[in-house]
Parts: C-alpha cells; structure tokens; sequence
C-alpha cells in the first residue's frame, strides 16, 4: 500500500507509526495507527519497536506492506533531551534558559544560578547532560558569572554541544574559552536581553536543531535517522509546535499529556492585562513544563503515595489496589485497572496544572496590602486539549479535565476559567503533526482540527 506519509514517535515504553494520505490535497486523512513495545531497554534497538509498530500498522489496515514518499520521526526514547542549564539569577536569566530548554522538549537536570560550585560540577559530571546551556547577565550587563561558568565547564571536557545564550558582550571570549575543547559550540541571542524581556525562540530552535544533530543514545537511532528522509524532533517540542499552531488559529490554549513516565503540559497564552500589570517576573507565551514524577505507570507507586492509600481505598471503594498495584500493567486490562488509573490520572493533572501555572499573593508594605502575581497566567485559556494514551483513551478523559476549571473556587491560583472548552485528540496525532508541520503546515492544521472535532471555518485568530 502507497501512502503519502508515515510519522513514527519512538517514546520510552511505546512506539507508535501514524499513516496519512492526501497531504498534498485539501482534504488530507489520518488512515490508520499501529503500535509496538519500544526495544530500547535491555541492549534493544529502536528499529525492532519501529519495525514491529509499521507490522500492526499493516495488520490493521490489511495489507501486507507499506510505503510512503515521507517519513518523519520525534522521539523521547532513552529518556529524551538531557540537560544541564546554567544562569545568573534564577529569576531572570536562570528560568529564562530552562523556559527555552523545556520549551525544545529537553529534560531538565540541573539548573544553577549564579557561579557553579565544586557540588555542582561533580553532579554535572554524574548527570552525563546531552547539551549544556550557559546564560547569564542582560546584554552590556553583568559579564564575569557566565565567563567563569564557561570556563569550569570548558574543563570538565565532556565532549557535548554547548549553547551561550547569556549577555552578547561575552560571545568573543566565550569562543576563545571553547577554542580548542572537544565541545561543539553553539552561540544565540541572550534568552534575557532586557529586564522583563524574554527571548526564548531563537535558544529553543537551536536545541532542536542539536537534537537532531547530535542525539543517538538510544541503540538503534542513528540507524533510524537514515531511515526518515525528513527531522527526527523531540515529542514534547512536536507537541509544542502543534500547540503553536492550533493557538494561532483557534486561540488561548493548554495541552495536557499525562504518559507513563511524566506528565507533560504546554501552554500558549499571554494571559490578562490585569494579570500582567501586577506580574512579577515575565512568563513566555509558549510555556512548557515536564513532571518527571507524575507518569501513570513508571511512576505509578509515586502518584499513589502522592494521594495516599487510605484515600485512595476510600476514593475506588470496592477495588482491590493491592492486587492492581503487584500486577500492574502499561494499559489497563479490566474496569477496575481502568478506573485505577482514572484517578493517578486525574491526580497528574492536576499535580501539573498547579505546578504549571502562576498563584496570586498578598503583599504587606508601606503602604497597606497589595496583590501581586507570580508565574504563568492561564486565565484567558480557551481551550484545555487531552492528548497522550491516557487522555485520549480513558472513559473518563473529558471528566478528568473538567476538574481543573472545578478546582479553582477559590480563584487563588491562576487557572482556566469554567468556560474553557474540553478538547480530545482523538486520533492521539498531536505530537506527530507538529513534526508533519514543519513541511506540511495547512494538512497539519487540517487534520488536528478533525482529531478534535471542530469544524475546519472554526474563526482564525489574527495574531
């Protein structure tokens, strides 16, 4: 069977292969999905899980093979982007590189603010980072913080892809420091030019771009990169650009992926001008924040402990958690599984949420009482979209979601409104549009529009 385009999405516990025709017309269609346990662990390689995903691909769509005039790929596999980032002061440039960092779908380990301690090199050297970002000052500010950063990371020599993206007066001497190291130097714009002025885009495609470049750690990827005639993408930055794309067009929105491994949510909205006036620190447009501990299966026990078992035995009251917990499996079986797992999800969203969004406070001065607003505004969300296996595939995934806007009676943190709309992807396609985009930006627009079941005259926002 000839098809248009194959998109395969490499994840730590499951690989997934998403076929489509007709991209080249306006009405382009998702034709079908196939799935296989990825084989990364235990010395695997990925193509075995691709291979076996392509197999169910054709299984269900009854033929015998398939090709396709392009393939992409995004991939988390082997535990996705890993990354060290290092700033001036946490506030400022130190949140504005992870802002980026996360933003290009890496996985964050250490962030320090201000000069890098004998503690912080050794659990540098311990974490093995697949890319370091050094920031740090305003341009023509504060110089010798990231000069020094620079220069005890120059030392440690372990031959990974550097990215500066700190004050510009440093960019000369930064490449002096690098010169003749084995790292792959990477200079951008400063992610914090200005006070209150991020300027997170430019660092952000340059990590995907490394990505790209430099990351086969899991077995078998470099060999997957011949394979694709098109970018192999991190997921959660494919996830970002489909969330990008469908804000432009439909407006301010939250997309929420709980996995087996993290929970993931990403938010595009400039949220109010109330908000903003009484904001603190500056948020990007384009927010994403990872929960390495809220994935509903390989952090399963966790989400439990979160919740507590007493409460959790009196919230599924007649099932036997013990028995799910010592036979648990990636994809619930029966109705009880199905219902256990309900819950850890609801607990990961709104875990994430609170953690994702900003808080308002009372301040006591001189001048009496006054509020002030911290972090990310999600007031003016329109929509809340579900994507991922959990919120794609459990009964209760609209249910779920609709607690975030019920969560929020008391109006102290800065959550979706009542009127926010609930959105499914379907399909489960968002994050293999989002690397389908970068080529094919109308069909991509198209077709996540009918994952989600709003009519393609939907009113396009201007902006």
């Amino acid at each position: 069977m000839k098809i248009d385009v194959l998109v395969a999405e490499i994840g730590s516990t499951t690989t997934v292969v998403n076929a489509f025709s007709g991209i080249h017309t306006d009405n382009p269609e998702f034709i079908g999905q196939g799935q296989a346990p990825t084989t990364v662990f235990e010395g695997g390689d990925v193509r075995n899980g691709l291979n076996g995903a392509i197999k169910d691909l054709s299984k269900s769509l009854g033929v015998e093979s398939i090709e396709y005039e392009d393939m992409f790929a995004t991939s988390s596999a082997a535990g996705g982007l890993k990354m060290t980032v290092h700033g001036l002061v946490y506030d400022m440039t130190a949140k504005a590189a992870k802002e980026a960092a996360l933003g290009a779908g890496a996985v964050i380990h250490k962030v320090t603010a201000g000069k890098i301690r004998r503690t912080d090199i050794k659990e540098i050297k311990e974490i093995k980072p697949n890319i370091i970002l050094i920031a740090g000052g305003v341009d023509y500010g504060e110089r010798d913080t990231a000069l020094y950063n620079a220069e005890l990371i120059a030392g440690l020599n372990l031959g990974v892809p550097v990215i500066y993206a700190g004050n510009i007066e440093n960019k000369e001497e930064i490449k002096l420091i690098f010169e003749e190291t084995n790292y792959k130097l990477y200079i951008v714009d400063n992610v914090y030019p200005k006070i209150d002025l991020l300027n997170i885009e430019p660092t952000r495609q340059v990590i995907q771009n490394v990505f790209e470049e430099h990351i086969t750690n899991a077995p078998g990827m470099e060999h997957v990169k011949e394979l694709v005639n098109e970018h192999i993408t991190p997921t959660p930055g494919a996830v970002m650009e489909s969330a990008k794309l469908l804000k432009s067009h439909i407006g301010d929105l939250i997309v929420i992926d709980v996995g087996g491994a993290t929970t993931d949510l990403h938010s595009v909205t400039e949220g109010s001008e109330g908000v903003s006036r009484i904001l603190v620190n500056p948020e990007p447009v384009a927010k994403r924040s990872v929960e390495g501990d809220l994935g509903v299966y390989v952090n399963m026990k966790n989400i439990v402990n979160l919740i507590g078992k007493e409460e959790l035995q009196k919230d599924l009251d007649g099932i036997d958690i013990e028995e799910i917990m010592n036979n648990y499996l990636p994809i619930p079986k029966t109705s009880d599984q199905m219902k256990f797992v309900e819950r850890l999800t609801k607990e990961a969203v709104i875990r994430a949420t609170k953690r994702h969004a900003g808080v308002i406070r009372n301040v006591y001065g001189a001048s009496g009482k006054s509020k002030i607003a911290e972090g990310k505004d999600l007031t003016e969300v329109k929509y809340i979209v579900g994507t991922g296996g959990a919120l794609t595939r459990l009964p209760q995934r609209v249910e779920i979601m609709k607690y975030i806007c019920e969560y929020n009676r008391n109006n102290e943190v800065l959550f979706p409104k009542a009127k926010a709309e609930i959105l499914v992807d379907n399909d489960y396609i968002m994050a293999s549009l989002g690397v389908l985009s970068k080529k094919y930006e109308e069909a991509s627009l198209k077709l996540m529009l009918k994952s989600l079941n709003l009519k393609e005259d939907v009113k396009c926002i201007q902006g």
